[in-house]
């Protein structure tokens, strides 16, 4: 009887859990979140009403109690001209409500987009958008950078563009006629710098010039303080591919615009040569090489001697106080001392003046893409100096001090 038991309580057992199984079997699964699928839907349609400039359809996306705050990125993205635009979603933060509806979202999403007649490949940028739902349906309420990554520049202003013929300049709160003056000047260096690099790059460049210095920070996501008396900074991706996006030149219009003409020209000749030698530079590049090519572009064929264009350098030779090394990546930290900055800007142009003038400026073309074509940073100078100028790092020193003392002593 007890063995009966025993056996009859397993089977109510065995029983009891079946039942429990068949009930957990059909009870109906959690439905899936419906949001990222409708807000990738809404980001989709936002996109595509801004490409089609249809205002109505553009309006529809917003929430409509903050539509004429929202609807400023709009308009100030009207004079750019855009080949694409477009949202991946990465994140969905659903703050509030239920999956029935309502409550609140932050997105990350990746914002994409390309400048026609200019990007081969898109510019990509983290934006982070916040969104509520209202009887059913999402609306954007704000839009703002990831974090750490810059501001866009229609997120400053109306951006108004001037079309050179072979660059597009891009600004906020700046006169037309510095904007068409830069355009200009921009179109003059174009092919500068394809006499002295070669035809085989895009030859067109985009320049953005932001309202101040702080808002050239607010571009670079970083310390405007930093960028102080720099006139201009190229970004992009070194050693892009065929599809990379185009590099962007940043003016700093309060150092650019105390610049005279024949400044203003040097500086945007040597931001066009960083544009067309993107390809070529990589990790293994030393900033001195990459710095002293485009110096060396800009001043080529404008008859400035060393003594003109190396002043901070003669000073210390004069002085007795010449390098002994070529400059480090360090010496080129922008936001420190100003004189020691020019120092280094002025020894990678002498070196790179020294090649090409004993070498030949093919050679110091062919070094620069050597140099650049190394896996890494380790050996890359070494095997370029062998392998191109049949010289050795220690040799090449040599020369190059002595011809700093030769032309600045």
């Amino acid at each position: 009887m007890a063995g009966q038991g025993h056996g009859g309580a397993r089977r109510a057992a065995v029983g009891l859990l079946a039942g429990l199984l068949t009930l957990a079997g059909c009870a109906s699964p959690e439905p899936p979140d419906a949001a990222p699928q409708e807000i990738q839907a809404l980001l989709d349609r936002h996109a595509r009403a801004l490409l089609a400039r249809d205002e109505a359809a553009y309006a529809v996306g917003l929430d409509p109690t903050r539509a004429s705050a929202a609807m400023k990125e709009f308009d100030q993205l009207a004079e750019v001209p855009l080949a694409s635009w477009g949202y991946r979603l990465k994140d969905v933060d659903r703050q509030s409500g239920d999956r029935a509806g309502g409550g609140r979202a932050t997105v990350r999403a990746d914002l994409t987009y390309r400048v026609a007649g200019y990007d081969s490949g898109p510019v990509t940028t983290e934006r982070v958008l916040d969104l509520t739902e209202r009887d059913g349906r999402w609306y954007v309420t704000g839009d703002r950078p990831g974090e750490g990554a810059a501001q866009q520049l229609w997120q400053q202003g109306d951006v108004e563009a001037v079309r050179g013929a072979r660059s597009l300049v891009l600004g906020v709160g700046q006169p037309e006629e510095r904007l068409r003056a830069i355009a200009a000047a921009a179109d003059r260096a174009v092919p500068a710098v394809s006499a002295a690099w070669s035809p085989t790059w895009a030859g067109r460049v985009v320049v953005l010039v932001p309202a101040s210095l702080d808002a050239m920070g607010g571009l670079l996501g970083a310390p405007a303080a930093s960028y102080r008396g720099i006139a201009a900074v190229t970004t992009g991706e070194v050693g892009g591919g065929p599809d990379a996006p185009a590099d962007r030149v940043i003016v700093n219009p309060e150092a650019y615009g105390v610049l005279g003409d024949f400044g203003r020209q040097v500086v945007l000749t040597h931001e066009t040569t960083h544009v067309a030698t993107r390809t070529a530079t990589s990790a293994a590049t030393p900033v001195w090489l990459s710095e002293g090519f485009a110096d060396w572009v800009a001043y080529r064929g404008t008859g400035r001697t060393a003594v003109q264009a190396a002043p901070e350098l003669r000073r210390a030779v004069r002085a007795g106080d010449a390098p002994a090394v070529l400059p480090d990546d360090k010496a080129f930290a922008f936001g420190g001392d100003a004189d020691a900055l020019a120092r280094a800007y002025e020894g990678g142009w002498l070196a790179c003046e020294l090649i090409a003038e004993r070498w030949g400026e093919a050679k110091l073309t062919a070094f620069y893409r050597a140099v650049g074509a190394h896996p890494g940073r380790e050996g890359a100078v070494e095997k370029a100096l062998a392998e191109t100028l049949g010289t050795t790092p220690d040799e090449f020193t040599a020369a190059w001090r002595a011809f700093l003392r030769d032309r600045l002593g």
